[in-house]
């Protein structure tokens, strides 16, 4: 845990904000206090996750680029849309499906999951 901060972390005062939630709120809740009480959940999740995985997903974009020739996604993005990368198209397509699968890790392991079959195969 970065210094000075004690327990509890970031990544805990989240998970214990969406237990709560999850625990207390949602079992009696209806309607539109229901939808927003699982959004509300759904998000601190997704935080949750990031918190957890966004360092080491942030390396492996950054190598992922690297790999590329490129400092940053504008620069990439740009070399798509300019034709510049035509004749790299499995190369790029296999580091973009990469990219992808680590948003969704975090956005939706669920649909990470499944998909991971699926997108390779496209």
């Amino acid at each position: 845990m970065p210094l000075p901060h004690d327990v509890p972390t970031a990544a805990q005062l989240v998970e214990s904000v969406r237990e709560f939630l999850e625990r207390d709120v949602l079992p009696s809740a209806s309607g539109r206090l229901r939808f927003h009480t699982l959004v509300a959940a759904n998000v601190l999740g997704m935080v949750e996750r990031e918190l957890a995985e966004g360092p080491g997903h942030e390396a492996e974009h950054r190598d992922r680029l690297a790999r590329l020739g490129f400092a940053d996604d504008a620069a990439l993005a740009g070399a798509i849309r300019d034709g510049d990368l035509d004749d790299r198209f499995d190369e790029v397509r296999g580091e973009l499906l990469d990219t992808v699968r680590a948003k969704l890790e975090v956005a939706n392991p669920g649909y990470a999951a499944a998909a991971a079959g699926d997108i390779s195969k496209r």
